[in-house]
């Protein structure tokens, strides 16, 4: 077993849904422990130049209240931010993309650090029914993925980070992801052929078949 699976494996992982303003959101949540004080952690996830190293590049204002932006990605409020245990932030990507949140709790465990992430969005019925909860699982996972080894003094380059990317045992990872949010899905209350459909159908997207 390669270690991105074995690190994949050791995440646990909840779908759920909730009523946000009349509306039903699908919530995706995953929590992985790491061998890091509390306060190294939450440096990790809220200091910029810290969070380029193993996420994203980001701009803005960021102190509650304020705004900040990933690069190619997703950008939104600092809506709760309380040092050195609860981050919560809007999620908007597009230029409607309907309630999207996503919330970071910290923990103290054993000496280590418990992270747990919670994305909670309403989602489009036709996107949900294809892709299930890997859509957004499989890209936190490897979020976290990438977040582990920087907290183990690992670094990937950007000039060596698309190579990473489509290495077997990154697309091996990517696999095991999207089983795991469809045990979960299926752990959730959703009927097996949706689960499996949903697994195809989000393996398919992060691990296309290699051109000949």
């Amino acid at each position: 077993m390669s270690d991105i699976v074995d690190q994949i494996n050791q995440a646990h992982r909840q779908v759920g849904s909730r009523d946000v303003s009349g509306e039903e959101a699908r919530t995706v949540l995953l929590r992985r422990a790491y061998d890091a004080d509390i306060e190294d952690v939450w440096d990790a996830c809220t200091t910029a130049e810290r969070i380029q190293r193993w996420f994203l590049p980001v701009t803005g204002d960021l102190r509650l209240g304020g705004r900040y932006q990933l690069e190619g990605n997703a950008g939104g409020e600092i809506l709760q931010c309380e040092a050195p245990r609860l981050l919560r932030v809007s999620w908007v990507m597009g230029e409607a993309p309907g309630f999207s949140e996503v919330t970071v709790r910290l923990s103290e465990q054993d000496e280590r650090t418990v992270l747990e992430l919670e994305h909670v969005a309403v989602v489009p019925p036709g996107m949900w029914d294809q892709f299930g909860p890997g859509a957004v699982g499989v890209g936190w996972d490897l979020a976290l993925l990438g977040f582990s080894r920087y907290l183990a003094g690992e670094f990937v380059s950007p000039e060596k980070a698309a190579e990473f990317a489509e290495s077997d045992e990154v697309r091996a990872g990517m696999i095991r992801s999207s089983e795991a949010w469809g045990e979960a899905y299926a752990a959730s209350g959703a009927p097996q052929d949706a689960v499996a459909a949903a697994v195809a159908a989000t393996t398919a997207f992060y691990v296309p078949p290699r051109e000949a």
